[in-house]
């Protein structure tokens, strides 16, 4: 591996095959790795004193203080104050970047087409930069608990089926809780039983206790319907048995499906917050 280390004034660089970090830099010494940093795709970080405006579906500014500048290899911009794990500025991936260094302040711009929207970002005094190409080929598998598919179902009720609509969730009935509590497109009651892993007897019981617990109230025609991931085997004929029905449902789909959603929310959330 090689490396080499040295002193400019105040600045210490590094040098590693895949690693470049700059300590206390000057600006003129940050623009030069900045700019190779986005010509080359590296992901690069920068902490400092820094703010930001931004231009485009609306205007907003964000006053100076120290914080952390992320540019990823796919063109995404995003800064970050310490606190919070949502970035306070932040532009989406395929951006084309402006790097300057004038009266000795750094200007990072991120500029995108459509829409057209920019983000300037200005730092007058940098304590850390590194630019590193990363090599991430993993596959990420993304996994839900029951709560996680609770919500999930409560965020888009077609995962059950179609017409599936909420009446409540977590419903206190006499042998415990339900997990979703809602109408068919028939108007049917439709009580439902989610379990993470492989349902059992168990499950299915549990489910006809509350069918039956609701139905001596509710007068009315009724499923019940018990969510897993799939029923272990001879399940099927307990659920026949009992009048109740299964519906397969993945719990790394719920997690999509959650995913999405607060990406959703966030986008919608810097939305309001750019908002004039």
């Amino acid at each position: 591996m090689n490396m080499s280390c040295k002193s400019i004034g105040e600045t210490q660089l590094t040098n590693y095959k895949s690693l470049q970090v700059l300590v206390n830099p000057q600006i003129i010494e940050a623009e030069k790795v900045v700019k190779e940093a986005v010509s080359q795709r590296k992901t690069l970080l920068v902490v400092g004193n820094c703010w930001v405006y931004y231009l485009g579906r609306a205007k907003s500014k964000l006053d100076p203080g120290e914080r952390i500048l992320m540019i990823k290899e796919d063109g995404s911009l995003l800064v970050h104050r310490s606190v919070s794990y949502e970035p306070v500025n932040w532009q989406p991936p395929g951006c084309i970047f402006h790097v300057q260094a004038k009266d000795n302040v750094l200007e990072i711009r991120a500029v995108r087409q459509k829409p057209a929207e920019s983000v300037k970002v200005f730092f007058d005094n940098i304590q850390l930069i590194s630019a590193l190409s990363l090599v991430d080929s993993g596959k990420f598998s993304l996994y839900a608990s029951e709560e996680d598919m609770q919500k999930a179902i409560l965020t888009e009720p077609s995962l059950l089926e179609e017409g599936f609509k909420i009446i409540s969730y977590e419903k206190k009935v006499e042998p415990g809780f339900v997990d979703v509590y809602g109408l068919d497109k028939d108007g049917r009651l439709v009580i439902v039983e989610i379990k993470r892993k492989t349902a059992r007897k168990n499950a299915a019981i549990q489910l006809a206790k509350y069918i039956e617990a609701i139905k001596s109230k509710a007068h009315r025609e009724m499923r019940g319907v018990l969510v897993a991931p799939n029923i272990a085997k001879d399940m099927q004929r307990l659920l026949t048995t009992l009048g109740l029905e299964f519906k397969a449902l993945d719990p790394r789909k719920c997690a999509e499906i959650l995913k999405r959603s607060e990406e959703k929310k966030l986008e919608a959330f810097f939305k309001e917050e750019i908002s004039p």
